[in-house]
């Protein structure tokens, strides 16, 4: 997927407006200083609530989901996860999270999921990172119940395969960890597998640490998403 989307110019909405309607009387004094103030610390905050909400279609695909991303290694030492692929729907169906999700997601006010996946350094695991939008913070909190809160993949997302590519045999079958983390508007959900291929009941004794890094490097995610930034007028990407 091209994930070179162009960067849309960010607008401040009617949070931000700098000339508030005057209601009829106002004298003509007043109605000059509140045509021309500047925008108060709560429509400021308000317009960074709205450009995180927006962030998951107005940033591009490459920046959601950089090429590399690093992880604390089981062993110790920092280490990269490189990304195989990105996904081109977005749609909060099937195709991205189990089918027992679902609904919980629409019902909370699903706006869409994208999804990529990523190899560890060693390229022995694979983790497919899911950032679901929500409405709104409490459509979040809501759609986290659906998920596996307990490292199982199960009821989660559903893997990204990429035929051709190390990815090419990350079927459902092979899911053997999962995650899920909320903050503001957006969940980010994990699933990891060997890039073998083999099933989860046919792994042996379960080695967790081994699909650790995935929370590490879905936190990284969610932080650039979730964390708002106060707009500033005098920034090319805002209009005031």
């Amino acid at each position: 997927m091209n994930s070179a989307r162009p960067w849309p110019t960010l607008v401040v909405a009617s949070a931000l407006t700098l000339f508030c309607a005057v209601t009829a009387g106002v004298a003509g004094s007043a109605a000059g200083t509140e045509l021309t103030r500047g925008p108060s610390t709560a429509e400021l905050r308000t317009a960074a609530a709205q450009e995180v909400a927006e962030r998951w279609r107005a940033w591009p695909t490459g920046r959601i989901f950089p090429a590399t991303l690093p992880y604390s290694a089981e062993q110790g030492g920092r280490e990269r996860a490189h990304r195989v692929g990105i996904s081109p729907h977005s749609a909060c169906g099937a195709d991205a999270v189990d089918a027992k999700a679902v609904e919980a997601l629409r019902a909370a006010g699903c706006k869409g999921v994208l999804r990529a996946t990523y190899v560890d350094a060693l390229r022995g695991v694979l983790v497919t990172i899911g950032v679901v939008a929500l409405r709104d913070e409490p459509g979040a909190v809501r759609a986290k119940s659906a998920f596996a809160g307990n490292g199982k993949p199960a009821p989660g997302l559903r893997p990204l395969a990429f035929t051709g590519t190390v990815s090419d045999r990350f079927t459902p079958a092979v899911r053997q960890s999962g995650s899920v983390r909320q903050a503001g508007p957006y969940l980010v959900l994990t699933t990891a597998g060997q890039v073998d291929g083999r099933p989860a009941d046919a792994a042996g004794e379960p080695r967790p640490a081994i699909f650790a890094f995935a929370t590490d490097i879905a936190e990284r995610v969610l932080s650039e998403l979730s964390t708002p930034k106060m707009p500033d007028c005098a920034a090319r990407e805002w209009r005031c």
